[in-house]
């Protein structure tokens, strides 16, 4: 197997990228490629003592930045790291894409290279949420690649989820609900209430709906909504997550008794901690496009760039881009079954 992996995407790029790349090499046997100015790659493997044979560096002399236009960038710097990644991928010389660049220009990268799978209406990014207390994840899509939205898109969020679940995770038959305003049936508007309709009708394991305040802590595998709700849900919940973990922090730490307290407590609240933490998700799937894709966060350091490698893995080995196309290929107006 060969990953891409984008060397100057992120915030911290090239150097974390670059450490998480040479952890993810020392345990794996596929090769890593990473994309990136030649030199400056090189120099940081020598900083990390990288002595292996199984990464590999590309030399791309430009970068897309987040304030340039993504499809025009794309376009016009053929030799960026996501053009060169993507046109890579399209020609069949690696398995698989990690990129912590902007998100909209590996959308459009995605798009307008390596091009959708037949019979894909939209692409979706998915991300995994903490089931609180359940150690186990639900996967939401889509996290923002559609603002704008149609059912025939809802649903085929939910067979993407459903099948990448049940590949990447192993769980067979993924419980699938739909993000709405309310837990009944009726609930929503008409792009709601049209998606519910195609979702209960479908073969997938639908339960119905879901409240933004269940999702983590309801025993669900895939939640399904449009990319405007998704994405305000997505960073709502980081920020609310972020935010009750520094004032934890800020009151555990205002006096001498509560320092105690914390010490005497730190076992349990690393465990709090641990549970909000996503970066052993290390990236999220672009579902939908022909081949695997997976976007990093742009602060993303070597820790999560080891678990994107270690996650595209099993994303390539089941096959899942050749099960969502063999799914929608099989549907009857919207009802289809996912495995054999």
């Amino acid at each position: 197997m060969r990953i891409l992996l984008d060397g100057m995407g992120g915030d911290y790029a090239p150097v974390e990228i670059v450490k998480g790349a040479v952890a993810a090499a020392r345990e794996i046997d596929d090769t890593i490629a990473i994309l990136g100015p030649e030199d400056r790659i090189r120099e940081c493997l020598e900083n990390e003592g990288w002595q292996g044979d199984n990464i590999e560096v590309i030399n791309c002399t430009e970068v897309i930045t987040n304030d340039e236009a993504p499809a025009m960038a794309v376009k016009k710097k053929k030799d960026s790291t996501i053009s060169k990644g993507m046109t890579l991928m399209k020609d069949g010389a690696a398995d698989a894409f990690i990129s912590a660049g902007s998100t909209g220009a590996l959308l459009s990268g995605g798009l307008l290279l390596l091009g959708r799978i037949k019979g894909i209406k939209r692409p979706a990014i998915a991300a995994f949420f903490p089931k609180i207390g359940m150690n186990d994840t639900t996967l939401l899509l889509d996290c923002g690649a559609n603002v704008d939205s149609k059912p025939e898109y809802l649903l085929q969020n939910g067979i993407m989820g459903s099948i990448f679940v049940e590949c990447v995770k192993g769980k067979t038959n993924p419980a699938v609900r739909l993000l709405n305003v309310g837990a009944e049936d009726a609930k929503g508007d008409e792009l709601r209430k049209e998606a519910f309709s195609l979702l209960k009708d479908s073969d997938l394991n639908f339960e119905g709906n879901i409240e933004g305040r269940d999702v983590v802590h309801t025993d669900c595998d895939v939640v399904v909504c449009d990319g405007f709700s998704g994405n305000v849900f997505l960073k709502s919940s980081e920020g609310m997550a972020l935010a009750l973990l520094k004032a934890v922090k800020e009151k555990l730490t205002e006096g001498i008794r509560a320092k105690l307290g914390a010490a005497l407590s730190y076992n349990k609240l690393k465990e709090l901690k641990d549970e909000f933490d996503y970066s052993q998700e290390g990236a999220a799937p672009i579902l939908g496009l022909k081949g695997a894709v997976l976007k990093m966060h742009g602060n993303s350091k070597a820790l999560e760039v080891y678990y994107a490698v270690k996650k595209a893995i099993p994303y390539v080995e089941n096959d899942v881009t050749g099960k969502i196309e063999k799914a929608i290929g099989k549907k009857s107006i919207f009802g289809l079954k996912i495995t054999d």
